[in-house]
C-alpha cells in the first residue's frame, strides 16, 4: 500500500472515531439537560401544589367564617356542600399531580432515549468509517 492510501485510511478512521465520540457526548449532554428539566418541573409542580392548597385553605376558612357569622353552623346542607367541594378539589389536585408525574416521566424517558440514540448513531458512524477505510485499502 502506498503512503497516501495509508494516510487516507488513518484519516477516515480518525474522523469516524471523532464523530462517534462527539455524538455520544451530545447524547449525554441532552440526557443531562432533560433530567435537569424534569427536576425543575418537579420543583415547579410542588410549588404550584403548595400555592393551590394555600388558596383552598383560605377559601375554606372564608366559607366557614361566613357561615358562622350568618349563624349557620357546620351541620346539614352547608357542611355537605363544603365536603363535596373539598372532594372535588381533591380530585382536581390528584389529576394535576398525575399529569405532572406523566410529564416528568416522559422527560426522563426522552433523556434515556437520547443516550441510546447517540450510542446507535455513533456505532453507525464507526461502521460507516470502517467500510470507507476498507474500501480505501482495496
Amino acid at each position: 500500500m502506498d503512503p497516501f492510501t495509508i494516510l487516507a485510511i488513518a484519516l477516515t478512521a480518525t474522523g469516524a472515531a471523532t464523530s462517534a465520540y462527539g455524538q455520544v457526548q451530545a447524547g449525554k449532554a441532552q440526557e443531562i439537560a432533560l433530567k435537569e428539566q424534569a427536576k425543575q418541573e418537579e420543583l415547579a409542580a410542588e410549588s404550584q401544589e403548595l400555592q393551590r392548597r394555600q388558596e383552598l385553605n383560605k377559601a375554606l376558612a372564608a366559607n366557614a367564617a361566613a357561615l358562622s357569622t350568618a349563624g349557620i353552623f357546620g351541620e346539614g346542607t352547608p357542611a355537605s356542600l363544603a365536603l363535596a367541594s373539598a372532594k372535588q378539589v381533591g380530585l382536581s389536585e390528584a389529576t394535576i399531580d398525575v399529569s405532572e408525574n406523566l410529564r416528568q416521566a416522559a422527560l426522563k424517558r426522552q433523556a434515556k432515549q437520547a443516550t441510546q440514540t447517540a450510542g446507535l448513531t455513533a456505532a453507525s458512524t464507526l461502521l460507516s468509517g470502517g467500510v470507507k477505510a476498507a474500501q480505501l485499502a482495496e
